[in-house]
């Protein structure tokens, strides 16, 4: 049963693809940085009825002029199965786009982690045809980000840590750590991020250490970053309605105007500037009627 933590554990990639070649470049594989992502179809099924589905499927093009195709499994637990369907992704999406194919494997448990590094072998013992050997990222190697000046210098990697170490002693410092790094944020992207943590983090302690967090931050997302985004959709409207007006601004008075975030403020002044002659009239100490 797909869960939402297996959700996020591959979307989070759909968000920021870059996430891959930093996270691997800090575990010494480095990997150029992608310059273009294309999110391509997950459906790998052939015209045989067997359904076959990635759970996340992007092509990578590097800066470097290389191309390949970066296919993102999550994996909740060993299921020998699985690999077998590993194996038929690669090979697949080789036939189908022509392209190299790389997999890489999210585990939130490290003993899941270690067993689907593999590698995997297929064929008789004597003649080894076919070796996968996944990618991995999983408690065991990626970073613990426990310091809100690293989670703001990458937030996408932030929330994968938050996520991949949930189950850590570490999870109250982390989600403390990405709950500050959000606030650097505008709205919807903080939103998308937010949820993201949420979704990854599942029914564990940590979910409850989230949602506590967001209980207090959520007023910031839905008040203070959405009141100044306020101000500056009527801060521009003034600075459109008195040029048309003809009315003149000192840079003094421009430079109060731009610096405002109290949206009620900034209306006041938009209210004034709907008659007034004068930019006096407009930033005069008294308010309004009505």
């Amino acid at each position: 049963m797909v869960t939402s933590s297996h959700e996020a554990m591959h979307r989070i990639f759909q968000e920021d693809a870059g996430i891959f070649a930093r996270t691997f470049d800090r575990l010494g594989l480095p990997l150029a940085e992608p310059v273009a992502v294309s999110l391509l179809s997950p459906d790998a099924t052939e015209l045989m009825p067997v359904e076959r589905r990635i759970d996340t499927l992007l092509q990578i093009d590097s800066a470097d002029g290389e191309s390949y195709l970066l296919a993102i499994e999550s994996q909740r637990r060993k299921d020998a199965g699985k690999c077998a369907s590993w194996a038929y992704y690669l090979s697949y999406l080789h036939t189908k786009y022509g392209k190299p194919a790389v997999l890489l494997v999210t585990c939130q448990d490290e003993r899941t982690a270690r067993w689907a590094e593999g590698p995997f072998h297929y064929g008789i013992p004597q003649w080894r045809s076919m070796t996968v050997r996944p990618l991995v990222l999983g408690p065991h190697n990626v970073p613990v980000i426990t310091d809100p000046d690293d989670a703001v210098r990458d937030i996408p990697l932030a929330v994968f840590s938050a996520i991949t170490h949930g189950h850590s002693r570490d999870a109250d410092t982390m989600l403390k750590a990405l709950s500050s790094a959000l606030r650097t944020l505008d709205d919807d992207t903080a939103t998308i991020f937010r949820e993201l943590t949420e979704l990854g983090l599942g029914t564990g302690p940590a979910a409850q250490i989230w949602k506590d967090l967001m209980a207090i931050d959520t007023s910031f997302f839905r008040s203070a970053s959405s009141q100044k985004l306020r101000a500056e959709g009527i801060t521009r409207g003034l600075f459109i309605l008195v040029e048309s007006r003809g009315i003149t601004l000192t840079d003094e008075q421009h430079a109060k105007a731009a610096a405002c975030e109290d949206p009620a403020v900034v209306d006041v002044w938009f209210r004034r500037a709907l008659t007034a002659t004068t930019a006096e009239e407009i930033f005069g100490e008294e308010p309004l009627d009505g």
